[in-house]
């Protein structure tokens, strides 16, 4: 009898290729107190490689995210992921008075490796003349979901209730965001205070993007209910898809990585079937001739015992 968390792992449409990969490549960083530390992971084979810039989550590092990095990978993305300053690698103190800027700095982490792109290219033995720098995607899971949105064009609602700096980036064609926190309208005491920056506006947050969200995400950061993180899709504009897992919680099944301490829900099928459905999507949005996004989510709606369920606008 097959495992009952793997029985309706989906499969694979195209065969994985192999995957090279080099760490730390170093950018530098004048003013960050750290030079920005990146992973560059890419197909060992193939050209007109697409870019995945990912931004972990709270406290990981370059090293996380290996079920959705190794992935993408191994299906044809370069996928550059840096370390920010929250990293418990870097053992930065709370008290550190860079502390408050670190949602800032996350956001240069990321605009910095763009411009840095060339570099990283050149340092993966093979790559160099094989990346397509006009296709370029943003991932990120919880508050590097928030760091990745704000180059789709989502910006901080300031304490007049009006928004902040426009930080998007027009290289950035499409994005991912995994358990992205919504609106700051009911956020709790604690977050209110030392959280000022959960404030955001997805208004202009335009480029196509898959928003990936738990139905048993309960947040301490709001009083709401797991409905928090579909904010994104509904109050953005533009063409957005909306991933709902049914019984995933913040880890939606163990993206950060196989077998974490963080992981409260525990579901290789689950992230199998986010691998799927992420891979065929990006390659769609950044190719729009594409049709992988169409049959994988035709395929999820034909389910008939589904992980979770896909809406689109």
């Amino acid at each position: 009898m097959p495992d009952s968390r793997t029985a309706n792992a989906p499969k694979p449409a195209v065969e994985p290729t192999p995957v090279i990969s080099a760490k730390p490549v170093v950018l530098a960083a004048p003013g960050r107190g750290e030079d920005l530390q990146v992973r560059v992971s890419a197909p060992a084979t193939g050209t007109d490689l697409p870019v995945i810039v990912f931004s972990h989550g709270f406290g990981w590092s370059m090293d996380g995210y290996a079920p959705l990095a190794d992935h993408w990978a191994a299906h044809g993305f370069v996928v550059v992921q840096p370390t920010h300053l929250d990293s418990r690698t870097l053992g930065i103190p709370a008290d550190d008075p860079r502390t408050p800027r670190f949602w800032r700095i996350r956001i240069e982490d990321l605009t910095r490796a763009l411009d840095g792109l060339d570099v990283l290219e050149a340092a993966v033995p093979g790559l160099a003349g094989r990346v397509d720098h006009d296709r370029i995607a943003v991932a990120g899971h919880s508050w590097g979901a928030q760091t990745a949105s704000t180059l789709l064009g989502a910006r901080v609602l300031g304490a007049d209730g009006f928004p902040g700096e426009d930080m998007s980036d027009p290289r950035v064609k499409a994005g991912v965001l995994f358990a992205l926190t919504g609106l700051g309208d009911d956020l709790t005491p604690f977050a209110l205070e030392h959280l000022p920056f959960m404030r955001p506006s997805f208004d202009t947050m335009t480029p196509p993007s898959l928003i990936v969200a738990g139905d048993s995400d309960q947040s301490h950061l709001s009083t709401r209910g797991p409905d928090w993180f579909t904010d994104p899709y509904t109050y953005s504009p533009g063409s957005k898809s909306l991933l709902t897992l049914f019984g995933a919680e913040h880890s939606l099944g163990g993206i950060p990585g196989y077998e974490v301490a963080e992981t409260t829900d525990e579901s290789p099928a689950r992230v199998a079937l986010i691998q799927q459905l992420t891979t065929a999507f990006l390659h769609s949005a950044l190719s729009p001739e594409g049709t992988g996004w169409k049959t994988a989510a035709a395929a999820l709606d034909d389910d008939p015992n589904p992980l979770g369920t896909l809406q689109s606008k």
